[in-house]
């Protein structure tokens, strides 16, 4: 799918679910593919935020795409945080000490991230908090000085009735929070996530196919 199709897809999304046009905002997962290809599949069809999980591909890209807003969704290592300067949101904390370690960064670079928590979705080998411990997390991560926007969470692939209920559940513990952002749903799940509350869709593979 280009860039048009799946805007298109998220319209519809949008409005089976009585939602309003542009309530949800395509984050394009970047990684993988050069500057020259991001250019062509993505940035030729208008300014959407770019999404990387690595730190030294981001560091690259983003000297050769200065103009771009940068997203990162991978996992924050210690020794990669250098990497994460002037990205405008982090969609993955999950631990106090990585907010505090860029809280800490950000006091050079001049400019503070925006984060998200990232949920746990109760499969063994990914990240996340659990659920229960949110509400501790997020007054910790607030008590650093950085900006708590909302939740992240990746659904099990290929499960689509897990799937709508972990959107459904991560978007009732944002609302109790009182939060608003919704990192929900990638290229194979973003409409069932669109209809649970997503804010924020992570697009990738769809774009350059």
């Amino acid at each position: 799918m280009s860039v048009p199709a799946v805007i298109q897809a998220i319209r519809q999304a949008e409005a089976a679910a009585g939602r309003p046009a542009g309530s949800v905002k395509l984050v394009a997962v970047s990684k993988g593919h050069s500057p020259v290809q991001i250019q062509e599949s993505i940035l030729s069809h208008g300014h959407f935020p770019l999404a990387e999980n690595r730190g030294q591909e981001l560091r690259d890209k983003k000297l050769a795409l200065p103009d771009a807003e940068w997203h990162f969704i991978g996992p924050i290592q210690r020794n990669k945080i250098k990497y994460l300067a002037g990205v405008s949101l982090i969609h993955t904390i999950e631990e106090v000490w990585q907010a505090q370690a860029l809280a800490e960064a950000a006091q050079k670079w001049g400019h503070a991230p925006e984060v998200l928590l990232q949920v746990h979705n109760g499969e063994t080998q990914k990240h996340g908090m659990p659920p229960a411990a949110l509400p501790s997390l997020l007054r910790e991560v607030q008590a650093t000085g950085l900006t708590v926007r909302g939740l992240m969470v990746m659904a099990p692939y290929d499960q689509p009735q897990a799937a709508e209920q972990i959107f459904r559940d991560t978007a009732e513990r944002a609302h109790q929070l009182g939060l608003s952002e919704l990192s929900m749903g990638m290229s194979g799940d973003f409409p069932q996530a669109i209809a649970a509350g997503a804010t924020l869709v992570r697009v990738g593979r769809s774009l350059f196919a």
